[in-house]
């Protein structure tokens, strides 16, 4: 009730600007981003991180981007079956899954694939990095617009790289050049310490890894995300309260605005 139940899906608005240009993930969370675009369509580009299901089923029902006068560029991993870009989003989207293949969507699309690199995306420079997650190639995202940095690791499994220092998972390369110096991470924490051990092979990490990677890397503010689906409000209260600053811990909420 108070944290939301949405999906994955994150809207970055250089300041000056009046509406989002780039926006990370298309969970079902992208809905509510066409209220950021005040009326009008949307005209920027759409960055997935992977294909699971709760980042991309609110595709084709963000209404600013599904209109005649719309803009839209969207970028996801490269696959490793060679497959193109609009060929693996139709999977899922394409009867008789879903009445509408992501070719027909209204405006202007193009459909391309990412690689690991740094490429400029309008405004924003952005670090994409390979992290480990069960299911599919996954890319965690650095975006700057050469004042600020915000890293993005949304779904992030460290364990499968061992223990780590502190059993929580490896501290790799990728999460570390990721994160080094943001101002912000928006990390996975799906899971919490105590539950690492029955869960984690479903492909998350605990808050407590989100915290520390943030501790390491210098980053000013942690922000908790892609929490369990069956965590109440109460319970999330209370795993906010585990940790103490620095840096500065925040769960993620539904509509939450960080300004940087």
């Amino acid at each position: 009730m108070r944290y939301g139940g949405h999906t994955s899906s994150v809207a970055v608005v250089r300041d000056g600007d009046d509406a989002p240009t780039l926006i990370l993930d298309a969970g079902t969370g992208i809905r509510r981003a066409s209220e950021l675009c005040g009326g009008d369509a949307f005209k920027g580009t759409i960055l997935l991180s992977h294909l699971h299901w709760d980042h991309l089923h609110g595709l084709p029902f963000f209404g600013a981007a599904d209109r005649e006068d719309s803009e839209v560029a969207l970028y996801l991993p490269e696959q490793p079956d060679g497959a193109s870009a609009v060929e693996t989003i139709a999977r899922g989207m394409s009867p008789p899954h879903f009445p509408v293949r992501p070719d027909e969507l209204r405006g202007s699309w193009t459909f391309s694939d990412v690689e690991p690199g740094e490429r400029q995306f309008g405004a924003f420079t952005v670090m994409a990095r390979e992290v480990p997650h069960k299911g599919g190639r996954t890319f965690g995202y650095r975006v700057s617009d050469g004042r600020a940095t915000l890293a993005y690791i949304c779904d992030h499994c460290p364990t499968v790289l061992g223990p780590g220092p502190d059993g929580l998972g490896e501290y790799h390369a990728a999460a570390m050049e990721l994160a080094g110096g943001a101002d912000v991470l928006v990390h996975d924490a799906q899971l919490v310490v105590e539950e690492l051990e029955r869960e984690a092979w479903l492909g998350h990490a605990a808050g407590e890894y989100a915290v520390e990677l943030g501790r390491r890397c210098a980053v000013k503010e942690v922000v908790l995300f892609h929490h369990h689906p069956e965590r109440v409000d109460d319970a999330l209260d209370e795993i906010g309260r585990r940790f103490t600053a620095p840096p500065t811990v925040t769960a993620a909420t539904q509509s939450l605005v960080l300004k940087l």
